[in-house]
């Protein structure tokens, strides 16, 4: 039921297919495949080949008949991601989406670093300070011991 409704609102891949039809053991096992690459949009965190979600079951099944029809794997992905975004797809095809949290946090703990050591390094005012006023440096000796 709820297939022929995704088939009905989603339609079919834009294209006419481009692979070989399949069928039989290599059909199931090619669906797994692909279906291992698409995201459940309910449990968001298992892919539509493990999810034991209906809507998971769905979108399998119409892996299924897609390839069935010939589809290719990247005609299928591309056909789930407009319909769902790129979120759908557990591996995205742009790498900067794993690299870049990777490079923002290396910048982030960079300049928790650098101030860090800027907070708790004595200035050169102070520095100053206490080479030029004999009164200064006293008082700083006393302020410090207490």
């Amino acid at each position: 039921m709820i297939f022929l409704l995704l088939v009905t609102a989603l339609g079919l891949p834009p294209g006419p297919p481009e692979g070989a039809p399949l069928s039989g053991q290599a059909l199931e096992q090619r669906t797994h495949e692909v279906a291992s690459l698409l995201r459940c949009p309910v449990c968001q965190g298992m892919s539509v080949a493990d999810s034991p979600s209906t809507v998971a079951l769905d979108m399998k099944q119409h892996v299924h008949e897609l390839l069935a029809r010939g589809y290719t794997e990247e005609q299928i992905l591309s056909y789930f991601e407009s319909s769902y975004g790129q979120f759908v797809r557990l591996k995205p095809r742009n790498p900067l989406v794993w690299i870049l949290p990777v490079v923002v946090f290396l910048i982030g703990a960079v300049l928790v670093v650098v101030t860090l050591r800027r907070l708790s390094s004595p200035t050169t005012e102070n520095r100053e300070l206490r080479t030029d006023n004999p009164y200064l440096d006293r008082v700083r000796e006393l302020v410090e011991k207490e």
